[in-house]
């Protein structure tokens, strides 16, 4: 007897609290003014396209593609969120410390032209970043002139603050997938701030050995986290064929289901993991 393949409504309803999973967790690492709605709206509605995109004859559980839909969806919805671009907000920070420089040696406000000058550019430029800033601290002025004056935006926005958590997740990820002699020592090394010796003594090899495979631990997980954020940063092999290229692509393989569970199980960053059953790779 063969089994019906659920319906979208079915996926949708009873995937539903992955969305909710997936704001929750972004929530905890974002400026407070985001909007937990708008976030939603834009999770379910990726839930629902991947509903409709998902294809069991992949073999993937829909729970773990979703995830990453979501994830994806909660990105760019973060995106639409910032008005500025790096540049902008660069400008803005370029034209606030010049003119606090000028102030400082002319014992006056500057003019547009002393400081399209001192920055190297023209005055329209100079136009351009006041006008950027004054968008900037719009609603802050609007509610109170003096908290306007005082506040810098020196944090990180909420795109980086979620690339910056990303990076992390992955890098949990990749850690924990390694094979175990090579995560003892990246453990050892960088986490519990253990000598090259301690650790020789524990796993019975040389130091020079330990040294070696720190080196080894640190180019795999080099390899592991741009294979999947940054895949054009992975050098090609001599023998894409051999054995050792076939041992790597199954490790950035596990490095990717570990971070989809943990994401699907709504493990976030900053937690340290207690338990993880994902596969690790072999040495």
């Amino acid at each position: 007897m063969t089994s019906t393949a659920p319906s979208v409504d079915e996926l949708v309803l009873a995937n539903l609290p992955l969305v909710g999973y997936a704001v929750s967790e972004l929530l905890h690492r974002v400026p407070p003014s985001v909007s937990r709605d708008e976030l939603a709206s834009a999770g379910s509605l990726a839930l629902v396209l991947a509903a409709r995109a998902y294809d069991p004859t992949t073999g993937v559980p829909f729970a773990r593609y979703a995830s990453l839909r979501i994830r994806g969806a909660l990105v760019d919805e973060l995106r639409s969120m910032d008005w500025a671009s790096r540049g902008a907000r660069h400008r803005v920070r370029e034209l606030a410390g010049t003119a606090e420089r000028l102030t400082a040696t002319l014992g006056r406000t500057p003019t547009r032209v002393e400081l399209a000058d001192a920055m190297g550019t023209d005055v329209a430029a100079v136009d351009r970043a006041a006008q950027e800033t004054a968008r900037r601290v719009l609603s802050l002025d609007a509610v109170d002139a003096s908290v306007g004056d005082l506040v810098r935006d020196d944090a990180p926005n909420p795109e980086e603050v979620l690339l910056t958590a990303e990076r992390l997740h992955w890098l949990r990820a990749a850690v924990h997938t390694l094979p175990d002699r090579l995560r003892v020592v990246v453990e050892g090394v960088f986490l519990q701030d253990r000598s090259v010796a301690e650790l020789a003594d524990e796993l019975g090899v040389t130091q020079s050995r330990v040294s070696q495979l720190r080196t080894e631990a640190l180019a795999l997980l080099r390899d592991g986290l741009n294979s999947h954020l940054e895949p054009d940063l992975v050098a090609p092999v001599e023998r894409p064929d051999g054995v050792a290229e076939r041992r790597r692509q199954t490790y950035f393989a596990a490095v990717a289901a570990r971070a989809a569970m943990n994401a699907t199980a709504g493990i976030v960053p900053t937690q340290r993991a207690q338990t993880d059953s994902a596969p690790s790779v072999s040495a």
